[in-house]
């Protein structure tokens, strides 16, 4: 048969988006694999596939798949190319649209500037929910990474994430400690690992090493993340300007309830492939 998909990215962030409501077919992870592929497949960070929900509030069902096959929970760069991409292909006329996810409901909307806004989860810091074991709850945790001993918050927004300040974003050894924190005992499902440096109380720097991906241009919960992480320090404002490789994203966050995620989405290419 053959499938078609789209090709988008939010601020580099790249994504293989198809739609399953009207078509039908099953992704194994191998597949997905040999798919992200940037030699010899189409190459993404994550595909996206838009499903039917189960629950009857929400419009869509929204899964991801890691590069490496697996699936997660959550992608907010990813959530605002989903909506874009229902829109586009005319799945829906909705705005906001309510996707439902292995998170829960998430609400998206599209802007006239091409940007789109995600109303995110609430952050939980419970180290069982993130998870984070061997360490008890605290504001800051001591982690071993490839021989360095850094300080981190850990943080759940549906999927895990530690965040690092640093002195510069640029001298961050992303790759030793992405890797470091995705094989340590202390991440059972694995970690997006942030880097953010605090450039002032409105704007911040971040490099992020995503599980089951590595570094990418961009990471929309990584840039929450970061910015819970800054805020709970008291060390930014409730609305910060997060610059990361690809680009800017805006994160609104008050210091408690659901964050609030703002920027670009854009569709490359779509396309059909034999499957």
């Amino acid at each position: 048969m053959l499938l078609r998909f789209s090709k988008m990215h939010g601020l580099g962030n790249d994504f293989m988006v198809v739609d399953l409501v009207t078509q039908h077919f099953a992704f194994r992870p191998e597949l997905i694999r040999q798919l992200a592929d940037r030699h010899r497949g189409i190459g993404f960070d994550q595909l996206l596939v838009v499903e039917p929900p189960y629950n009857p509030e929400a419009d869509f069902r929204y899964r991801i798949f890691n590069a490496d096959g697996s699936e997660v929970s959550q992608c907010g760069n990813g959530a605002r190319c989903f909506a874009l991409f229902v829109h586009t292909h005319r799945l829906t006329g909705n705005n906001p649209v309510r996707v439902e996810t292995r998170a829960g409901l998430m609400e998206i909307t599209l802007h006239n500037d091409d940007q789109a806004s995600v109303v995110m989860e609430t952050p939980e810091f419970d180290v069982a929910k993130v998870p984070l074991v061997n360490h008890q709850r605290q504001d800051l945790y001591t982690l071993s990474l490839a021989g360095d001993n850094v300080q981190a918050s850990a943080l759940s927004l549906g999927n895990p994430h530690a965040v690092v300040l640093v002195d510069s974003v640029a001298q961050a050894p992303m790759e030793r400690w992405g890797k470091a924190a995705n094989e340590s005992e202390d991440f059972p499902e694995g970690v997006n690992l942030g880097a953010v440096e605090v450039v002032d109380r409105q704007r911040i720097k971040l490099r992020v090493y995503e599980r089951g991906v590595g570094e990418t241009q961009a990471c929309g919960s990584g840039a929450c993340a970061a910015m819970i992480a800054c805020h709970q320090r008291g060390l930014v404002d409730d609305e910060v300007v997060v610059e990361l490789p690809g680009g800017n994203l805006t994160v609104t966050w008050p210091g408690s309830g659901k964050v609030t995620l703002k920027g670009p989405a854009v569709r490359v290419y779509d396309g059909k492939m034999q499957v």
